[in-house]
């Protein structure tokens, strides 16, 4: 079985706390989180595409705004969770696979970093 996979790379700017956390990390802080979403196509289409970067990259755009220049630690998602960079990586992988998933198409996992080179992924 052929299998294809794309991923789109997109940031937004955020602060967020971890409550109960021994460090610094407690205190509100902010970073430039950088997102990839990757997603996996079964077929491509007649012209040789599984799915547009571009609607991938709307979607996650759409999804974004409601994190991006937020206290995200203010947001009803994050209330009982901290909004880490694994909380926030699920909550992305979800909202993205409800909007783009069908019969060809699912989102195979999000990565988000707060740092380059520190962040995480979430697939399932």
């Amino acid at each position: 079985m052929e299998m294809y996979e794309i991923y789109v790379e997109t940031h937004f700017s955020a602060a967020h706390h971890l409550r109960n956390y021994c460090g610094k990390c407690e205190a509100p802080h902010g970073h430039n989180w950088i997102v990839e979403a990757y997603v996996q196509c079964g077929k491509l289409n007649e012209i040789g595409i599984g799915i547009d970067f571009k609607d991938v990259k709307d979607s996650v755009k759409i999804i974004l705004e409601d994190l991006d220049h937020k206290d995200l630690n203010e947001l009803a998602i994050f209330s009982k969770e901290n909004p880490s960079s694994e909380n926030i990586a699920k909550y992305l992988f979800k909202r993205l696979s409800h909007a783009l998933n069908n019969d060809n198409i699912r989102v195979s996992k999000i990565k988000v970093c707060e740092t380059p080179g520190n962040g995480s992924l979430y697939w399932e």
